[in-house]
């Protein structure tokens, strides 16, 4: 009779315990369930005022006035940019070279300013603001060919976020520059190497049909890898490529580089420029 009795005490016991256990667990997923709950409702409040914030800056931006085709804060930023590039730039800073080995064909990208019906045996180049008030000169192929040969082996980096290495073959901007001076700010003679901040500050260049056109800073123009190219690869451009003569310049991006250039004008006042006017960066450098 007694062992009957401890038996069913015993028995007892364990459900009762068995019967707490099971009480302070349903007590901790209550309390689990409900602090999910609460995060819920936080992360919930949090991505609500975030999206809200979002959406008020977004509506704030887009609400400001254009600037050169973009919100002028965006616009800002960009000119903020370009103060910090220019105020690192140096022309003794060179791009990367590499093996001609390594050179392989571009994509063509773009056709802007390039017409079907244009002849390249009538191609002539027009360069203009140059010293003394001097009228505008019309150059020829043989007058480019006749500045010093300069080959190099650059990459050509594309804003879309594609690159390629490329040999060129040309005159150095800086060498035509020499030879056909441009204009000075102070109306004084120019002086290429000795006084290069008193010389214009910008160079313009465009297609011979101005359907495209760049603007360049002094420094840019100047430096010593920005070429006026006849050459790609060891063959002459193709149509599709800018022939006859094009601009490589590595420290921009290839919105810069401009195929089939027939005006090159110094100018006092920053030029337009094709897709800086479409929204992006003027500068362009990189």
């Amino acid at each position: 009779m007694s062992d009957r009795t401890d038996e069913v005490q015993h028995k007892t016991e364990k459900e009762r315990a068995g019967a707490s256990t099971g009480s302070d667990a349903e007590s901790e997923d209550a309390e689990v369930n409900s602090s999910l709950r609460r995060m819920s409702r936080r992360s919930f409040l949090w991505a609500g005022a975030a999206l809200a914030a979002g959406y008020s800056g977004w509506r704030w931006l887009v609400t400001r006035g254009d600037a050169a085709g973009i919100p002028w804060p965006l616009r800002r930023t960009l000119e903020f940019n370009e103060k910090i590039s220019r105020g690192l730039f140096s022309k003794g800073r060179l791009a990367a070279t590499f093996p001609v080995s390594s050179a392989e064909e571009p994509r063509p990208n773009g056709d802007i300013g390039l017409g079907e019906d244009f002849d390249a045996t009538g191609w002539q180049l027009s360069v203009e603001g140059l010293a003394d008030g001097a009228q505008p000169l019309i150059l020829t192929m043989a007058d480019i060919k006749a500045l010093p040969r300069v080959e190099m082996t650059t990459e050509l980096k594309c804003i879309e976020g594609w690159s390629q290495v490329v040999h060129w073959t040309g005159a150095r901007l800086a060498d035509l520059m020499a030879k056909y001076p441009p204009a000075t700010r102070s109306g004084n003679p120019p002086s290429m190497k000795e006084k290069p901040d008193e010389l214009l500050p910008y160079v313009a260049l465009a297609t011979p049909d101005g359907e495209y056109y760049v603007g360049l800073e002094m420094e840019s123009a100047l430096h010593p890898q920005t070429l006026l190219c006849y050459d790609m690869n060891g063959r002459p451009l193709t149509t599709e490529h800018g022939a006859p003569l094009r601009l490589a310049i590595p420290v921009k991006y290839g919105i810069k580089h401009i195929k089939r250039i027939g005006t090159i004008r110094y100018s006092a006042l920053r030029p337009p420029d094709y897709w800086a006017e479409q929204g992006y960066d003027w500068y362009a450098g990189h």
